[in-house]
């Protein structure tokens, strides 16, 4: 089946034995099911957000929770995303666990301030005597002509913010069990969550679990190039690797799953055994996580490079509506072999 529907990581079972509660499900319905439990285990936790409660619970993430939690534990709130986020750092830093949703990332930015400059520095302003347990749920990824306004991926704007935790799942494995750790932590996160991982398979536990923020996982082990993919494009460097496995290249696949912590430990690991690394995001380059990683290896040991590493990301432009120029705009899976065989001084068309 297709890495884009079907996507099993034997690393994402190793502390599972056989039929221990394992089954089969989507990214979106684990993500539903981690808010259902954190709701049911927290009484101080509840969601909040605009179209929470409706009819497609913001593309089903949070379909039916109002119903069974009640419009105290799941509320719905008008289109004042600054306004909405105060109300959410505020509730947590008196002691409730609010799981903020924001249907699209690129509507944070109205948001910046009370992220920024008010969740993310509370903890260190108070001497440690405040914390604010704040989800953002954060949703990016085109639909059907989204274009400019509404399929960005703006995750790297908040890289360079202390007291801010981000984590961006690519299973539904990790969708559940990092989405729970966020819920238990005590500083403000902001997950990532690409809408066109929703619909993607894997083994999901029943039992509520919690995934270590700052672990990446070698998701394809290889010995000719490492790519470090974020978000969806774990799925596109899966489908690379196969494909170049066919013409005699080796690619160890990594995903680092939180992007802050980062992992750079697994991440030096993979390419002291390659030599050369390519690194794939969900936008634009300039001054992105995958710079971020780039440097992270040059700075600790440029000796490691047996060749200049590669980005595969969005071109520096806006995002395009024409379903034609959509095409031409997002990197895929040929995008990162091509990049891969640039490392290796190969040529695209062998």
């Amino acid at each position: 089946m297709p890495w884009t529907k079907v996507f099993l990581a034997k690393e994402d079972l190793a502390c599972f034995g056989p039929g221990e509660g394992l089954r089969g499900l989507t990214f979106v319905q684990a993500l539903l099911e981690a808010q259902t439990q954190i709701l049911e285990n927290d009484p101080s936790a509840f969601v909040i957000g605009e179209g929470v409660n409706d009819s497609g619970g913001v593309f089903g993430s949070t379909l039916g929770l109002a119903d069974r939690f009640g419009p105290k534990r799941v509320m719905d709130m008008p289109i004042a995303e600054n306004g909405l986020t105060g109300i959410a750092a505020g509730a947590a830093a008196a002691g409730m666990r609010p799981i903020f949703v924001h249907m699209r990332m690129d509507f944070l930015p109205m948001c910046m301030d009370q992220i920024v400059n008010h969740a993310a520095k509370w903890h260190y302003m108070s001497g440690g005597a405040l914390t604010v347990p704040l989800v953002i749920r954060s949703i990016i990824g085109r639909g059907w002509g989204s274009a400019a306004q509404h399929s960005q991926g703006l995750h790297s704007l908040f890289l360079s913010v202390p007291g801010l935790k981000i984590i961006a799942p690519s299973t539904p494995y990790d969708a559940k069990g990092l989405l729970m750790e966020a819920a238990a932590d005590n500083n403000p996160v902001l997950v990532v969550e690409h809408r066109w991982l929703y619909g993607s398979v894997g083994y999901v536990p029943e039992a509520p679990y919690r995934e270590p923020f700052g672990k990446a996982l070698v998701r394809r082990p290889g010995r000719d190039c490492t790519v470090v993919a974020i978000s969806q494009m774990v799925y596109e460097a899966m489908r690379a690797a196969a494909d170049l496995e066919a013409q005699g290249v080796s690619v160890e696949v990594v995903d680092p799953r939180s992007l802050k912590p980062l992992d750079t430990e697994t991440i030096l690991a993979s390419v002291r055994r390659t030599g050369r690394l390519v690194v794939a995001d969900v936008a634009c380059p300039m001054g992105g996580a995958a710079s971020e990683i780039m440097a992270a290896v040059l700075e600790t040991d440029p000796g490691l490079l047996a060749a200049p590493a590669v980005r595969v990301s969005f071109p520096e432009a806006p995002t395009p509506c024409s379903p034609v120029l959509e095409e031409a705009y997002y990197p895929g899976a040929r995008h990162i072999a091509g990049a891969v065989k640039k490392t290796l001084g190969l040529s695209d068309h062998g």
